[in-house]
């Protein structure tokens, strides 16, 4: 009952987010060494019923052919000129409207925009590509509905990261328009896990463990070749991609993840900001904290920033 109090508590002390981080440890510790993908899904469905989406936004369901898909709106008076489309984390493996409610409701408070998301297909039972061609029906859905690809900011947390990041790299091969901007949070882009970061943040991620990656890496892509390009979008080309945020915690594995990207954005010419936040875990936007307000606050302000 603690873990859920601190959850709705938007105030919490020092001493309760170092709680916080404790307990979603031991979380995650437990969730490494059971390695059960049912209980995994049941507990992303639970943390998306505690941790209270803002009262000032409205959504509503559609479909994308048989993709379940949800629009997510300020309540109060707001511009939708941009749009966000948003990838939902959890591995590859994890995650539906539920959990993504939590992150779209607090990006549409926050930037005072639309937000798209949708629940795209999990593996193992649905391996790649099918979550990125889920992406893609979708991407061509807001095509569809008159949306120009330059009023929507592509945005994703963690394996999202890799499926915007991998999107965006389709849509620049196909010779098609891109989106305005990229927002990554706390992006999978190497599915290798060597990166120095995974050794120097192994006792500091209260969210992620070297074998829980090692785990949906394998229901996702199988024993395949984890240097493609199509895994690994820290290893493709990303000339001509568009400017992009990258977000991260100081304390996570990923860490070099974001690091190496924007590094190789930029040398390959890409407009990239990156943003490490200290003492803080694997997307710690979801939460209620003082530094995933700032972060929120930040994508609102680079957003404005490419779009005027």
């Amino acid at each position: 009952m603690k873990l859920l109090s601190l959850i709705k508590n938007k105030n919490g002390t020092r001493e309760e987010n170092e709680f916080l981080m404790k307990t979603l440890r031991s979380v995650q510790n437990m969730r490494a060494r059971e390695n059960n993908l049912d209980k995994q899904r049941s507990e992303m469905e639970f943390f998306a019923k505690v941790a209270a989406a803002p009262i000032d936004v409205k959504t509503e369901g559609f479909s994308v052919g048989n993709i379940n898909c949800e629009w997510t709106a300020p309540s109060f008076p707001h511009s939708s000129r941009t749009i966000i489309l948003y990838c939902h984390g959890g591995g590859y493996t994890c995650g539906g409207l539920g959990y993504a409610r939590v992150l779209a409701s607090k990006l549409a408070a926050h930037t005072s925009l639309e937000v798209v998301s949708f629940e795209y297909s999990l593996a193992p039972e649905h391996p790649y590509p099918s979550a990125l061609d889920d992406a893609s029906a979708v991407w061509d859905y807001l095509m569809m509905k008159g949306y120009g690809a330059g009023q929507i900011i592509l945005c994703g947390d963690s394996a999202g990261g890799n499926m915007a990041l991998e999107l965006c790299i389709r849509l620049r091969d196909a010779q098609r328009l891109l989106p305005k901007a990229l927002v990554l949070m706390s992006p999978w882009t190497d599915m290798r896990a060597v990166n120095p970061s995974y050794v120097n943040c192994a006792d500091k991620d209260p969210m992620l463990s070297y074998e829980y990656v090692i785990s949906v890496r394998e229901a996702y892509a199988g024993f395949d070749d984890y240097s493609k390009p199509c895994y690994s979008p820290l290893l493709a080309d990303l000339t001509g991609l568009p400017p992009m945020l990258v977000q991260v915690g100081s304390h996570e594995i990923l860490r070099s993840d974001s690091e190496l990207l924007a590094k190789k954005a930029l040398k390959q010419g890409v407009l990239c900001r990156l943003q490490v936040y200290k003492n803080c875990w694997h997307v710690f936007q979801q939460m209620p904290i003082a530094a995933a307000v700032k972060a929120l606050d930040a994508v609102r302000d680079f957003i404005f920033e490419v779009t005027n």
